[in-house]
């Protein structure tokens, strides 16, 4: 029996709580601890885990000898610090996307990390589900020629509460920080992983200051474009799309989480390829975690620190131009 990675989560919010349910999931992951700021839903989120270790504050957590690895589940703004606070504990940490509120605060997780030789990664579930795994075999295997552009958008329409994390400043809000992120990520996986030579963009933004839909377009060289939309007040077909000089690949709604893609080549009929996930999804890059952590790997080469940054550098180029600046910076 293949020796179990111990886990903590630090938050107990929705996505903490899917986190957890996919890690019961996975036979060789052991769930051994959960830090929150209170005793009270540190308690509460053991119990309905069956979590053995709860601690009332996140430095506890940080501390706890019996945990190799934390997920780091808390608002955006904290992630940095939050991620800091269980590195310098000697954890390994995946935190959730954003990664951190900006590049500046990417690089010094980073070079902690690094400098003390710790694992780090971003918490980009998406990118380790099956379709994408298939969509980069096929790219690899050159099946709609060279790579001319990538079309992505992912956008839904909210209830606006100038409170909630998706409209509030002080907690990382609008498009660009909460789904934005994501078709940044998949334009980096089809055509990065370096960040654009030129950027280019335009938000619409709301009454708290935050964008609430814009648009990017990303120039990677040679011609070869990235269009992408985000938004938290319009809803979009929250599809993707691969364009090649032989043809293209469809990344079917929810893009992010799709089961389906459509192979189109110049002269044949489409293929579709189906590609389910088990579970939640989220599984998935805990997995990857762990294999990462088995082989005495500090960095996933599915998404690698360097990728991170560049994406946290093309989401501050595109929000410069807009005058969006977060209290925490």
């Amino acid at each position: 029996m293949m020796n179990k990675i111990r886990w903590g989560i630090l938050g107990t919010g929705r996505i903490a709580n899917d986190f957890a349910v996919s890690l019961g999931q996975l036979p060789d992951a052991e769930l051994v601890a959960v830090g929150s700021r209170a005793a009270e839903t540190a308690e509460a989120f053991g119990a309905k885990h069956h979590i053995p270790h709860r601690h009332a504050s996140y430095e506890n957590l940080a501390s706890d000898s019996d945990v190799d690895v934390v997920y780091i589940a808390a608002p955006h703004p904290m992630h940095k610090t939050n991620s800091l606070l269980c590195l310098q504990g000697g954890k390994g940490v995946i935190c959730e996307k954003p990664f951190t509120i900006n590049a500046a605060e990417a690089a010094e997780l980073a070079d902690y990390a690094r400098r003390y030789k710790l694992f780090l990664m971003e918490a980009m579930w998406t990118r380790f589900l099956p379709v994408m795994v298939k969509v980069r075999e096929l790219l690899a295997q050159k099946a709609i020629g060279e790579v001319r552009a990538v079309m992505a958008d992912f956008g839904f329409r909210a209830r606006f509460d100038p409170q909630s994390r998706l409209f509030a400043p002080e907690l990382g809000g609008g498009a660009l920080l909460d789904v934005g992120v994501y078709v940044i990520s998949f334009a980096s996986m089809v055509l990065g992983p370096k960040a654009p030579l030129k950027v280019a963009s335009l938000a619409q933004l709301g009454e708290t200051g935050v964008d609430e839909q814009s648009s990017y377009i990303l120039d990677y060289g040679d011609g070869v474009l990235a269009s992408l939309f985000a938004a938290v007040r319009t809803q979009s077909p929250q599809e993707a799309v691969i364009l090649g000089s032989e043809g293209r690949i469809r990344v079917h709604s929810q893009f992010y989480h799709a089961t389906r893609i459509t192979l189109s080549r110049n002269g044949r009929a489409d293929q579709d390829i189906e590609a389910p996930f088990e579970g939640n999804g989220f599984n998935y890059e805990a997995a990857e975690v762990m294999r990462c952590l088995r082989s005495g790997r500090t960095e996933s080469d599915v998404l690698p620190l360097d990728e991170t940054l560049a994406v946290m550098q093309t989401m501050d180029r595109i929000r410069r131009p807009w005058g969006l600046r977060y209290p925490s910076e």
